[in-house]
């Protein structure tokens, strides 16, 4: 019926959306106004830390495949933005300036991560090139 790897790669989709599930059931039950699918990525992210494993190759193949489906999940965003036009053309410039103001502060805190932990580990390209230069 199913091949070995399409058996395996179920079953990593089964464990991505029970991860998704148990997400759903802490903000949902303990009131946080964060989304269960964030939630659901942070259990399946302590899950693979407190097992200390690497990600799966099966894994791996399960997320990529859900990621090439992505663009379907902005339709229904699409036809609620359509739907719902009447009211949210009246709140047209806060939305557009909580989009971005929100942008803008994503990237600066993702750009300023990524120096953080590129200096703490050593790996930051412009200390690299100072040190090489200073070998040379």
């Amino acid at each position: 019926m199913y091949s070995d790897e399409e058996a395996r790669v179920l079953g990593y989709i089964t464990l991505l959306f029970a991860c998704q599930l148990a997400g759903e059931a802490i903000a949902r039950l303990a009131g946080l106004p964060v989304p269960g699918p964030v939630l659901g990525m942070i259990v399946l992210l302590a899950g693979l830390v407190v097992t200390r494993r690497p990600v799966s190759p099966g894994l791996e193949a399960a997320s990529c495949g859900l990621l090439r489906c992505l663009l379907l999940l902005f339709v229904p965003a699409g036809v609620g933005i359509y739907a719902y036009w009447d009211m949210l053309a009246g709140a047209l410039l806060p939305i557009a300036g909580a989009v971005v103001i929100g942008t803008f502060v994503s990237i600066g805190v993702t750009g300023w991560t990524m120096q953080a932990l590129l200096s703490h580990k050593g790996a930051h390209p412009a200390a690299r090139l100072q040190e090489s230069r200073r070998e040379a």
